[in-house]
């Protein structure tokens, strides 16, 4: 019986992409770079490539957040502070959220029958703030993100910090839902508790990371829950 449900929340809950696109195009032309699709696409392929590199633990979260935006401006030959850039587009993410269709009342829904955690690997002043500006805190035993805990999802010191601080913690009453294979499930699968993929573009799996379940958004997630208890 799965009762406890650990849920990221960037592409879990809130769009995260629109978000990034708004604050990286207010970001970049803060520091004189035309934020084309170009531009924008070269980003996301660097900052993929680091945030992966950090979840092997090759890099450390200051340098993923810093590494990013040295390495895009510098293929631009345009100047900058690291620092300063990462400054502002934290500022700029922080501001204002976009729910996934179907998300708020969903996790509405589902705290009402679950305990819910979320958790996330986000920056803790980002987060915070777009957790405050959807009023999700109140759907939520505790808030769980990375650079407050001290580890980052996949790492099983992550989730055995998370499980700490959980009263009577059962492993096999939880589940974690999340977008990402290389960090909530990968990460699910290190710390011995179930999984679920939300994969709304139906991309291809790895072989090497199965989730035990599949959906294509959390809306579908409750349905899903009563299939697996009535089995």
């Amino acid at each position: 019986m799965i009762e406890i449900l650990f849920l990221d929340l960037d592409d879990t809950i809130l769009d995260f992409h629109k978000a990034e696109r708004i604050a990286l195009a207010k970001t970049f032309r803060t520091f004189g770079a035309d934020p084309t699709e170009t531009v924008l696409n070269r980003y996301h392929v660097i900052n993929k490539e680091h945030w992966e590199r950090l979840e092997r633990r090759e890099i450390t979260r200051e340098q993923t957040l810093l590494g990013r935006f040295q390495a895009l401006f510098q293929e631009m030959g345009i100047p900058v502070d690291p620092e300063a850039v990462a400054r502002e587009y934290e500022k700029n993410l922080a501001i204002g959220h976009y729910f996934l269709p179907g998300a708020e009342e969903a996790v509405a829904s589902l705290s009402e029958k679950y305990e819910l955690y979320l958790a996330s690997n986000g920056t803790a002043s980002v987060q915070k703030g777009r957790l405050t500006s959807a009023n999700l805190y109140r759907y939520f035993r505790q808030v769980f993100v990375s650079q407050e805990i001290g580890y980052n999802k996949p790492s099983r010191e992550y989730f055995d910090a998370c499980f700490a601080r959980i009263p009577g913690f059962d492993r096999k009453k939880a589940m974690i839902v999340g977008d990402s294979l290389t960090s909530d499930i990968l990460g699910g699968k290190n710390a011995g508790i179930r999984t679920c993929w939300v994969n709304p573009s139906h991309a291809p799996g790895r072989a090497d990371i199965l989730p035990d379940y599949e959906i294509e958004a959390l809306s579908q997630l409750e349905a899903l829950l009563d299939q697996i208890h009535q089995a």
